[in-house]
């Protein structure tokens, strides 16, 4: 499978990212490719916000942006799927190039804008895999020329509830202009207070997660955190690309958010510390830099209780998921642990003591 995934890789590479990125949604979607085999393991289960994962690892937002192919990559051994970004109009996101692989140092830089087929495109396939067993969140956003994006959030909200087993508030691109600032304080409680009442007003009541970035100072994580325990929101996904260049192999002058192998430290150190501020009962899902079992296994250990991933999977195959699953089993086997739920923490201070 290691062989296949390269020769697939090094078919992918010749082509243009976007255009790759567009191949592997077709191939998915005709049933190729075919993952490592499914990993089932009583102690990779945990439950989280009344939802029964069969084991901690998902597919991030931004693969399956339009909700074309969350059973297919489920069939890849993912423990749950998030599509999207889907903002309520159709959008086609800012110029093209705007994908850029550093392949020296395993990361991506886009800027692609929220580009995605809209509301009404995303529904229709999410309402024709209604009823089907699997774990798929829906991420949502605003559109770039939004009169109102927090309304654009809340009929994100109404539209997708009923069909979401989670709802993700991105917030955190770096693309759309002006949309991180949606994190500062006051405008976070004001669009907090309309999700949550917007899904109270909802056929069904899916958890709500918070998506952030990376690029956040202590004084604005005790924020968010502090919006987030008022107005009860599930859980905070931790994190978005970032817009840092440090310690690049790379020389690039393109930008937009960095993704892949150079952002593990910086948003484990997000995590761990918006971990601090939350205290252990609510949830967090770590994002960034995820290729291998050791690095979803520090992200628990720096306090996540799911880990997703993307990029890795550009760099290493469609076998992936099913590898990293495989090492953590063998990693519960070593320390003859009853369940991977107890690892968690167990690096909670050494990674929130490290500096942003």
């Amino acid at each position: 499978m290691i062989v296949f995934d390269r020769i697939g890789q090094k078919l992918l590479f010749t082509f243009d990212p976007e255009t790759a990125h567009g191949m592997s949604i077709a191939a998915l979607r005709c049933g190729l490719p075919v993952g490592a085999r499914t990993v089932r393991d009583d102690r990779l289960k945990l439950s989280l916000c009344g939802i029964a994962f069969p084991n901690p690892l998902g597919m991030a937002a931004g693969y399956d942006k339009n909700a074309e192919v969350p059973d297919a990559l489920l069939g890849l051994g993912f423990g749950f799927a998030e599509v999207g970004t889907v903002t309520p109009l159709p959008q086609a996101g800012n110029p093209k190039p705007r994908i850029f692989r550093l392949t020296e140092d395993d990361a991506v830089i886009n800027r692609l804008g929220f580009n995605n087929g809209g509301h009404e495109a995303a529904e229709m396939r999410l309402a024709a895999r209604k009823g089907r067993v699997g774990i798929v969140g829906v991420n949502i956003g605003a559109n770039k020329d939004s009169a109102d994006r927090v309304r654009d959030y809340e009929l994100g909200v109404s539209r997708f509830a009923k069909y979401a087993s989670y709802l993700t508030v991105n917030i955190s691109s770096p693309n759309t202009p002006g949309l991180r600032t949606m994190q500062a304080r006051e405008q976070l409680g004001e669009l907090l207070a309309r999700v949550v009442s917007a899904r109270a007003s909802a056929s069904a009541q899916p958890p709500i997660f918070l998506k952030i970035a990376p690029d956040l100072v202590e004084a604005e994580l005790e924020d968010i955190a502090a919006e987030v325990s008022e107005k009860q929101i599930d859980g905070v996904i931790v994190s978005n690309t970032t817009l840092a260049r440090t310690g690049l192999r790379s020389t690039t002058s393109e930008t937009g958010g960095l993704s892949g192998k150079p952002l593990f430290e910086r948003s484990t150190i997000v995590l761990a510390k918006m971990r601090k501020l939350l205290g252990p009962e609510r949830a967090i899902i770590g994002v960034g830099g995820v290729d291998s079992a050791e690095t979803a296994l520090e992200k628990i250990r720096a306090g996540a209780d799911l880990v997703q991933l993307y990029t890795g999977m550009i760099y290493a195959g469609p076998a992936l998921p099913g590898r990293i699953l495989a090492g953590m089993v063998r990693f519960a086997d070593k320390e003859r642990l009853k369940s991977l739920r107890e690892l968690r923490d167990s690096r909670l201070d050494e990674w929130a003591a490290r500096p942003l």
